[in-house]
C-alpha cells in the first residue's frame, strides 16, 4: 500500500512490527512483548494523525490511488446484477462517466458515477475521472430513462473536473452540464448523490443535483480544487494548503454550510483501510435513504429538491 507524506511516521512503525516479527521467526528470542509496545504505539500514532487532519490531507486522501472507485462501489453493491449501460446516442461512449442498472437486495437502481483508472493505462482510458460532453448527456439519457421507469438513481461523485479540452468545449461542455442540472431539478424520481472522492466544480454537479446529498468523510466538495485556487491568487502551487483551508471544501465544512444532508463515516485511515467496512455503510446509508425518499409522491420529489437548491448560498447579514 502507497503511504502519503503525513502518514511516513505510520510506515514506519509497520515496517518496525514486521522486522520484530521477522527475528521473533527466524530466532529463539521472545519479541512478543516489543511487539506489542510497537502495535499499541501504532494505534495511538493512527489517531492522532488521522484525529486532526487539515483540509490538504483530507483532499490528498480523496485522491489515494488505492481507494475504491465508482464501479468497486457497484460491484459491491450489486454483484452480477450490475447491467452496465453505453452511449449518449448523439456521439460517442465517454469511459469516464459509467451508467447502468443494478440491484441491491430486490430494489432496481440506476447507477451513474465518475470512474477513474487504477494504473496509467486505465486511467488514460477513463481520462482520469475528467467527462465530457457525451458522459453527461449518457448521464442524462439513463436517469431520463430511469424516470420514465420510476426506477431511483444512485450517482457516486469521484473527479477532479468536467474535461476543459478543445474538443468538449466545441461540443459543448458548459451546455451539457447546465442542461443536467436543469433537467434533474424535475426528474420524478428519487435521486441519491454520494461524494465518494473528489467533487470538483461543474463536473460533479452535473451529476449533482440530489435529494439528499451525502459525503464520505475523507472526501471533498468545491468550486475549484485548491491546486487551481492556489494558481490563480498566488500564481503558484505553493499555496494549495492555504488554500484548502480557505475553500471549506470537506465533509465537515459542506454540513456545516447546509451543502449537505450527512457525513457518512470511513475506516480510520481512510476508506482504502478497510474496503468491506466502507461498502457496508455506503449500502446502508443508500437503503435508508431510498425508504425515506420513496414515501414522498413525485411532485414532492421535485418541489423539495427545487426548494433544497434554491436556499443554497442564503445569508443574513
Amino acid at each position: 500500500m502507497e503511504f502519503l507524506d503525513f502518514e511516513l511516521p505510520i510506515k514506519e512503525l509497520q515496517d518496525q512490527i514486521a522486522k520484530c516479527k521477522a527475528i521473533g521467526n527466524e530466532s529463539s528470542v521472545d519479541v512478543t512483548e516489543i511487539c506489542e509496545n510497537l502495535s499499541e504505539k501504532l494505534k495511538l500514532t493512527k489517531s492522532e494523525i488521522y484525529g486532526k487532519l487539515t483540509a490538504w490531507q483530507k483532499v490528498q486522501l480523496s485522491r489515494h490511488p488505492s481507494r475504491p472507485y465508482a464501479l468497486d462501489y457497484i460491484h459491491a453493491l450489486c454483484g452480477d446484477s450490475f447491467l452496465e449501460l453505453h452511449g449518449d446516442r448523439n456521439f460517442a461512449d465517454d469511459k469516464a462517466m459509467i451508467g447502468g442498472l443494478g440491484k441491491i437486495k430486490d430494489q432496481t437502481f440506476m447507477f451513474i458515477g465518475t470512474q477513474k483508472g487504477y494504473n496509467t493505462k486505465t486511467r488514460q482510458y477513463r481520462n482520469f475521472g475528467m467527462a465530457k460532453p457525451e458522459g453527461y448527456r449518457k448521464a442524462l439519457r439513463l436517469m431520463k430513462t430511469a424516470e420514465k421507469f420510476s426506477i431511483p438513481i444512485v450517482s457516486l461523485i469521484d473527479t477532479p473536473g468536467a474535461y476543459p479540452g478543445m474538443g468538449a468545449e466545441e461540443r459543448g461542455q458548459g451546455q451539457a452540464i447546465a442542461n443536467n442540472i436543469y433537467q434533474m431539478l424535475s426528474l420524478k424520481t428519487p435521486i441519491i448523490v454520494m461524494i465518494i472522492g473528489e467533487g470538483a466544480s461543474g463536473g460533479a454537479l452535473g451529476i449533482g443535483v440530489g435529494d439528499l446529498i451525502y459525503m464520505l468523510e475523507n472526501t471533498w466538495y468545491s468550486v475549484i480544487s485548491p491546486e487551481s485556487c492556489s494558481s490563480i491568487l498566488w500564481r503558484s502551487w505553493e499555496y494549495k494548503e492555504t488554500a484548502a483551508e480557505a475553500l471549506k471544501l470537506t465533509a465537515d465544512d459542506m454540513l456545516q454550510s447546509k451543502l449537505i444532508d450527512k457525513i457518512v463515516k470511513e475506516p480510520l485511515g481512510g476508506a482504502h483501510f478497510d474496503r468491506d467496512q466502507v461498502f457496508k455503510s455506503v449500502n446502508k446509508q443508500i437503503l435508508d435513504a431510498f425508504r425515506k425518499l420513496d414515501k414522498l409522491d413525485h411532485d414532492q420529489l421535485v418541489q423539495l429538491r427545487r426548494e433544497k437548491f434554491s436556499k443554497m448560498g442564503t445569508f443574513q447579514e
